[in-house]
């Protein structure tokens, strides 16, 4: 299999797998739920049905994302080119920047100089594994965009 196409499944295993433990969590699973901290963690915990509305649309929102890199297996005529291009580059390099902006605002919370008030499990958590999953998910989103241009 091209090594275009293993990129773009994998972007799409990533879609999906963060869809499915976001409607896990949406639905009132709570393994994991705690690594997140804050108040998400606190409006799990109460059982906000609007909260959990939220989840749920972003789970929907994740799983079009997977959807979505599908669509770069095929050819398109080159008007639908440049926008799938455009839209997946863009939403790699907004995945990718939202995982950095959390990890850099962890690191500065480590050297003081924000207070974020998250208890020690959840901190290690999104340092060591939720914001760097958020930036795989967009470096898999640019290398899909820039294997389909290079099509």
């Amino acid at each position: 299999m091209q090594k275009k196409k293993l990129v773009i499944y994998a972007g799409f295993i990533w879609c999906m797998a963060f869809a499915a433990i976001t409607f896990y969590w949406a639905n009132g699973g709570m393994l994991g739920v705690r690594s997140l901290g804050g108040v998400i963690y606190e409006k799990a915990l109460s059982g906000d049905e609007n909260f959990l509305s939220i989840v749920r649309l972003t789970g929907v929102v994740k799983m079009f994302g997977g959807f979505f890199l599908l669509l770069l297996l095929r050819d398109w005529p080159e008007p639908m080119r440049k926008v799938l291009y455009y839209l997946s580059l863009a939403g790699g390099v907004c995945l990718f920047l939202y995982g950095l902006a959390n990890f850099t605002t962890l690191i500065l919370d480590c050297f003081a100089v924000l207070n974020l008030e998250l208890e020690e499990y959840s901190f290690k958590w999104r340092l060591l594994f939720w914001e760097p999953f958020w930036m795989l998910g967009g470096i898999l989103f640019i290398l899909s965009a820039k294997g389909f241009r290079g099509k």
